[in-house]
């Protein structure tokens, strides 16, 4: 269930190093040790060492070698220990021993670390986001001739997607189409939120895991609200599936650590007038900035465009969110619609589009699928429809 090394992928990271004079990568991300040498980490200790020149190195821990080695592009994978009973530090600093320890071999020049990534992509194991702390980061000041931030430089390798890494998406936005069928086909009323949640996850993770020979691991992680409960960003409830309004479900499916974003709506029974008005303003509006997904179109006015039409539909300052950014290995990345910011879009780039609108007091629908911008438009990476009327 290997990925044949994506070369282009790590040609265009090179390439930005030696724009900015970086010679050498140290990443400790889940979601950039997975991106640079496709090995997705269990627990978030592994460090990948990627040179300007030459080849890079892999630091995993003892318990997943033979997985590293199996599923890694690099072909030198160093193992440390998960426990040393002599040795009490966490795993993380051992891992990170040994990379100071080649670095000193190697002279690695300027050396560009994750300072300012924010945020991570659950690892293999538990989504359990890893934290490292200050001494981490200072402790290559010694080895390097200059420490700098590498994260915006990983940003803009990412934004753009590999041939390889949009058949990778293409694969978890088949999932949850599959995953989100197999809902539709078994919602029914008075079925509870946790249950359809359930049921979304569940199918992702039997069906996902050895799909098609090419998914080693699939996971989803589900929002689920249902009629009254639809709000922004509220935990999944008990509330009960209604016949007349939308289930509304926020799904996002990994598989091999590459993601799809997705919201989508069920309804057992015939929508209530209220909802098809809704439905009918918010396919408008989505049809508006599906057809401004093109290279060179702006992304501030992608994000404009989309809030002016909600509020036409009479819902000024909806949704509380943001409408447009990035997925791939993350569900979220950059870039990130805003009309503050003047940035454009690129093809290859891959968006999550959301437009939505919550009622006071509870109730409301949101539209969400992935788009790879091509040469002249876009294409939707998901088959499961936002116009959950159809039959």
């Amino acid at each position: 269930m290997g990925w044949e090394i994506d070369s282009v992928k790590l040609e265009r990271v090179r390439t930005l190093m030696a724009d900015v004079g970086l010679d050498t990568l140290v990443v400790r991300a889940p979601d950039n040790v997975c991106y640079l040498t496709n090995y997705w980490p269990m627990k978030g200790y592994d460090i990948a060492v990627v040179p300007r020149e030459g080849e890079p190195t892999l630091f995993v821990m003892e318990p997943q070698y033979e997985e590293a080695q199996r599923t890694a592009w690099t072909a030198d994978v160093r193992q440390f220990p998960f426990y040393d009973p002599d040795d009490p530090r966490p795993p993380a600093v051992r891992a990170q021993d040994r990379c100071l320890a080649l670095l000193r071999e190697r002279e690695p020049g300027r050396v560009g670390l994750e300072h300012s990534q924010g945020t991570q992509a659950a690892d293999r194991m538990a989504g359990e986001p890893t934290v490292f702390w200050s001494g981490w980061f200072d402790g290559f000041a010694a080895v390097a001739a200059e420490v700098l931030d590498a994260a915006p430089l990983l940003a803009r390798a990412r934004m753009i997607k590999t041939a390889q890494e949009i058949e990778r998406l293409r694969l978890a936005n088949e999932l949850a189409t599959l995953a989100m069928e197999h809902v539709r086909d078994n919602i029914r009323p008075g079925m509870l939120e946790s249950e359809v949640g359930a049921m979304f996850e569940g199918h992702v993770h039997a069906l996902g895991t050895g799909y098609q020979g090419k998914v080693a691991l699939a996971r989803a992680f589900t929002l689920v609200w249902a009629g009254p409960g639809i709000r922004t960003f509220t935990a999944t409830g008990n509330r009960p599936v209604l016949d007349d309004e939308p289930t509304l479900l926020e799904i996002w499916v990994c598989a091999d650590g590459y993601w799809s974003d997705l919201t989508k709506n069920a309804c057992p029974g015939t929508l209530r007038p209220q909802y098809d008005a809704l439905l009918d303003g918010l396919l408008g509006v989505y049809g508006a900035a599906i057809g401004h997904l093109r290279p060179g179109a702006s992304l501030a006015e992608l994000d404009t465009l989309i809030r002016d039409g909600i509020a036409e539909l009479g819902y000024p300052g909806q949704p509380s969110h943001p409408v447009c950014h990035g997925v791939g290995a993350r569900a979220h990345e950059p870039p990130f619609a805003h009309r503050a910011v003047a940035a454009q879009i690129e093809a290859g780039m891959v968006l999550a589009i959301e437009p939505a609108v919550y009622w006071p007091g509870g109730g409301g629908l949101r539209l969400e699928d992935n788009f790879l911008v091509t040469a002249t438009g876009s294409e939707k990476l998901s088959h499961y429809p936002d116009d959950f009327r159809a039959p």
